[in-house]
């Protein structure tokens, strides 16, 4: 059991259950997964810098990323069918709570000026999505080898209903956000 997993189970669960008063420990919001997306506009024409992406986000990820392509073609962007634009990757297990821990305690901090993350990015359901303007806060790359700085998207999906029960189930495991 990882430690952010560990936080939960002891102290963010019991303190959920008490606030919004669920009488079944299955109602508990929990956290389903964690996406990770980079989109690179100008892999299409440039193989070496959507290589060296699927490598980056592979590092910080821990698990493979994937490759995206375009699902239609857009002749205003000279983008066709089945060009790749991008990579994604999707964290479960011990791996999302491995990466959750990472982000809010060691990458976050790392952002220059950082005041906290704006609470505005959830989506209605409890899901919460950000943006990171350069992947080079993640521990993991060595900044001296990094070509292009790239910026990527964060998604959490929660089973929370409602977005103020997704954001008292982050702020309790420790997401930094803006007072």
């Amino acid at each position: 059991m990882t430690r952010l997993e560990n936080i939960y189970q002891e102290k963010v669960a019991p303190a959920l259950q008490k606030e919004f008063g669920y009488k079944s420990p299955m109602q508990l919001p929990k956290i389903k997964c964690v996406s990770l997306n980079m989109g690179l506009g100008e892999a299409g024409n440039n193989n070496k810098l959507l290589e060296d992406a699927v490598a980056e986000m592979t590092a910080i990820a821990g698990q493979r990323a994937v490759t995206t392509r375009a699902k239609k073609s857009i002749a205003n962007f000279k983008l066709r069918e089945g060009m790749p634009i991008g990579c994604r990757v999707t964290l479960r297990g011990d791996r999302m709570w491995d990466f959750l821990d990472k982000l809010m305690n060691f990458a976050l901090p790392r952002v220059r000026d950082f005041r906290g993350v704006p609470d505005r990015g959830f989506d209605g359901r409890g899901n919460f999505t950000m943006g990171i303007k350069e992947h080079t806060i993640f521990p993991e790359l060595n900044i001296d080898r990094v070509d292009q700085v790239k910026g990527m998207n964060v998604t959490i999906v929660t089973t929370a209903p409602t977005d103020k029960e997704g954001k008292v189930l982050l702020d309790l495991l420790g997401m930094p956000f803006k007072k």
